[in-house]
């Protein structure tokens, strides 16, 4: 089954980091990526750049409104993912609490469903 772990971080603290902290911190994301795709769990992986550059898109009696930033003011926003292959949930939340971001953030794991045939 398929899961999406939802890497959720503050990005002011994350831009408060030392680049010392920062190097450090990518290669551990860099040694958790390698040992997933040489496990067989690893499906895709992105790092999303920060909220000030997304969009929000809701349709209301057909009607498009665009609105600049997230969809809800939160202290964690979401940094970047991690779509996996598990077989169960207990294995893809102990695969979620070796993510580097975990020990800063949360990690959010969601079941996918299945395509739609």
């Amino acid at each position: 089954m398929n899961y999406l772990l939802m890497i959720y971080n503050n990005e002011a603290e994350a831009a408060a980091m030392s680049e010392d902290t920062r190097k450090k911190m990518m290669a551990e994301y860099m040694e958790f990526t390698k040992s997933i795709v040489q496990s067989g769990h690893f499906k895709a992986a992105d790092r999303l750049r920060p909220v000030s550059t997304a969009s929000t898109v809701r349709v209301r009696n057909g009607k498009a409104t665009i609105a600049d930033g997230p969809f809800a003011e939160t202290r964690e926003q979401l940094g970047g993912y991690y779509l996996i292959d598990a077989k169960s949930l207990d294995e893809a939340i102990a695969i979620a609490a070796r993510i580097p971001g975990a020990a800063h953030g949360s990690i959010e794991v969601r079941p996918i469903w299945p395509p739609i045939t």
